[in-house]
């Protein structure tokens, strides 16, 4: 019997990466320097946001999604954080609306003005203070308004309700930095990966961990839920130090389904998932390539679909859903990388993520899929309840046309204190950076050095008043 190749069939098997035309690109944003593993980077719809490169503070860019071309050094930016941005994630209810976290043990909630920034923008509509190191993740909730968690240096991970601007939550089983955060579908389960070489399936609102493996033949480093698969794909480093991505069943995590070893370089690989699609994205720091798949329910699970390759590195990616622009629903998916400087290029690329059949008359329903939308399907105190839905759903078809009609809003905090020794803790709140703490240093001083003046002064009038009280009392006319 002769030997056949095997022919798989797929709908995706012909996509293909498109790089988008020089005057469709962003050029010349000074990308941040920064090492942490992260991508610097996050688009919705409308905007593009960017970590950049700045003294004396951190800051990024925010830059309107048609406004393409070359950025002005002087554009405006968000500049109100003490220590450098270590991660920036838009809101998926609320399209102006987005978070950061910083070096400055701080989270932000940032209100971007309709048409992006005029002028640099220092003062943000929310900070949220609960960690006591910096702070280097941060993730909405996939299906409930304004849910906010935040992992810090400090092994933890807070959980934020934005309604009162107060941490609700505390996750605190973590022995070591948590690497990666990522939701399931309808946000009951979060898995994370930890320095200490452990993948963890949380029950967020309790703490409780369900599932942990220790990875020692495969150092876990990204961990993405697939889905409503229940399963989950991490990307790590092998014994080899070779790159490797292993899938899990969530409800078992004491061996892997598979592992695939990727290639021998060095760059972390960062996974991203199309739920719509089943279609997963693998892209590596300091890689040209973006590599796709295709996620199976049954052996072999995950299917090689096609690579895309670029001569230029990415420094970070990110990726806006296919459902957010009637562009997407046309052309699959848009993705943005962070390019390392280079000559002619020095800024943002977009790559379009492309299907044959996206020119056909016709809407293809099996491609463009319905896909979660713009409205929340819990209220913060229905998940904390207890409350679990899937996301609620838009249809493609006439292309993104609805906008949220959710406004956020500040809580409105009471003014308290905490007095001690006379002096307002609240008020008066302490440094959290080097700088930070050495621009207070040099203030005291100067007023130091400026009550020292005025006590001098002051002793000379009363020596001054002492003698005239004396001479009065010496005059004739008292005699």
């Amino acid at each position: 019997m002769s030997w056949r190749p095997q022919y798989r069939s797929s709908k995706f098997r012909n996509v293909y990466g498109k790089v988008a035309s020089r005057e469709h690109c962003f050029d010349g944003i000074p990308i941040t320097k920064n090492v942490h593993d992260n991508h610097f980077c996050a688009v919705n719809a409308r905007f593009l946001a960017i970590v950049t490169e700045s003294a004396g503070g951190g800051s990024f860019l925010v830059i309107p999604l048609e406004q393409t071309g070359r950025i002005e050094p002087n554009y405006p930016k968000v500049c109100g954080h003490q220590g450098n941005v270590l991660d920036i994630k838009w809101n998926p209810f609320i399209e102006n609306i987005i978070a950061s976290c910083s070096e400055d043990t701080s989270v932000r909630i940032w209100e971007i003005p309709e048409g992006g920034l005029k002028r640099n923008m220092t003062e943000a509509v929310l900070e949220l203070y609960g960690h006591s190191r910096r702070v280097g993740l941060v993730e909405w909730h996939p299906t409930t308004n304004n849910i906010l968690f935040s992992a810090g240096y400090d092994y933890k991970v807070l959980i934020w309700n934005l309604d009162i601007g107060e941490p609700v939550k505390m996750i605190d089983c973590h022995t070591d930095v948590i690497l990666c955060m990522s939701f399931n579908t309808d946000g009951s389960l979060l898995a994370t990966t930890c320095k200490d070489k452990k993948l963890r399936v949380v029950e967020p609102r309790s703490g409780r961990v369900l599932q942990e493996a220790s990875c020692k033949n495969h150092r876990v480093n990204r961990v993405v839920f697939l889905g409503s698969t229940k399963r989950l794909l991490t990307t790590g480093v092998s014994r080899w130090n070779t790159r490797q991505i292993a899938l899990w069943d969530q409800e078992d995590l004491s061996m892997p389904l598979i592992e695939e070893e990727i290639d021998g370089l060095s760059g972390l690989l960062f996974p991203f998932y199309d739920a719509d699609t089943h279609m997963l994205y693998l892209a590596g720091k300091g890689d040209g390539n973006i590599r796709y798949y295709e996620i199976g329910s049954e052996k072999p699970y995950l299917s090689y679909l096609m690579e895309f390759r670029s001569p230029a590195p990415q420094k970070g990616l990110g990726k806006d859903g296919c459902a957010l622009a009637l562009r997407l629903a046309r052309a699959g998916g848009r993705w943005w990388k962070v390019l390392h400087p280079m000559p002619l290029v020095n800024g943002f690329g977009g790559r379009s993520l492309l299907s044959p059949c996206f020119q056909s008359e016709t809407y293809q329903e099996d491609i463009y899929p319905m896909t979660p939308g713009t409205e929340p399907a819990l209220t913060p105190d229905e998940w904390l309840s207890g409350v679990n839905r899937d996301p609620i759903l838009m249809s493609l078809k006439e292309g993104y046309k609805k906008t949220s009609k959710i406004v956020f809003k500040a809580p409105v905090r009471e003014k308290k204190s905490v007095v001690v020794n006379g002096i307002d803790l609240l008020e008066n709140v302490p440094p959290r950076t080097e700088n930070e703490l050495l621009r207070m240093f040099f203030r005291q001083q100067d007023e130091i050095r400026r009550l020292k003046d005025e006590l001098a002064q002051k002793d000379i009038r009363i020596r001054q008043l002492q003698l005239e009280l004396k001479n009065l009392r010496n005059s004739p006319k008292n005699n």
